[in-house]
């Protein structure tokens, strides 16, 4: 059977935050506004070819990032947040590929470095090592449609992904490595602020003309409460920004 226009892949573990996305798309599409009601559930089930329940779970977790609200006997209305088509909520734990294709870029990972190393002081504190403890570090440039979007540093504790370094894809997601060794992050500790890129980095890769960056430090944390990634992410500031939801 062909699936309707809109479909999204049934796939239980991930559907309620792609049909998220597909939902953010589709009022980003559509062009509405603050105070722009929703169609309804009936409506988005039909539209994307799945049950009302995966739709209702979809819609809740809009509510929770502040980009939807919900008013009770008369539906779900667009935010203030929720029609701002380039911010991304900070609240939210994504991998920088994904943060890059939810704003609509078509994105590379070029990686610049990947070495065995030790913590020094700072990511012994972050990762809940001693001083000198094994560590991967790994250096990325993330292009989006080929122009520099993310300069990315990722410090791994060294026995959460064994093995030869050369026998493992560093292009692709750190945080679906760490899964494949059971390792699941549950949520991160992050800390924002402006910042130059180092000067060995923007020297040596041309990009001290899109000084100054959004400086996004994150410690990972698992379910088990584990330290894994310690992630130190330059975002280009006259591309990428994030928003936050403030309540009374």
């Amino acid at each position: 059977m062909t699936s309707p226009a809109g479909a999204v892949p049934a796939k239980r573990s991930t559907m309620a935050p792609q049909l998220k996305e597909a939902i953010r798309q589709l009022i980003t599409q559509d062009e509405m506004g603050p105070g722009d009601q929703l169609p309804t559930e009936p409506e988005l089930s039909e539209h994307f070819g799945v049950s009302r329940n995966k739709i209702r779970e979809a819609l809740k977790l809009l509510e929770q990032d502040g980009l939807v609200t919900a008013i009770q006997g008369r539906g779900r209305f667009v935010s203030a947040l929720g029609s701002l088509p380039i911010e991304r909520p900070v609240n939210v734990y994504e991998s920088i590929t994904a943060l890059l294709q939810g704003l609509g870029y078509k994105v590379t990972n070029v990686v610049l470095s990947v070495e065995e190393g030790t913590a020094d002081a700072r990511v012994a504190r972050e990762l809940q090592l001693n001083e000198g403890d094994p560590v991967i570090r790994l250096v990325r440039l993330r292009l989006g449609d080929d122009q520099p979007m993310v300069f990315s540093i990722n410090i791994v504790r060294r026995d959460a992904l064994p093995g030869p370094l050369k026998f493992r894809n560093w292009g692709a997601s750190v945080t679906k490595s760490l899964e494949g060794h059971g390792h699941y992050i549950a949520f991160s500790i992050a800390r924002l602020s402006a910042a130059n890129l180092p000067a060995e980095y923007s020297e040596a890769y041309d990009l001290a003309r899109y000084d100054p960056w959004l400086l996004v430090e994150e410690t990972c944390v698992t379910r088990e409460g584990k330290r894994l990634l310690y992630a130190i992410d330059y975002h280009r500031s006259s591309e990428i920004a994030f928003n936050v939801v403030r309540r009374r």
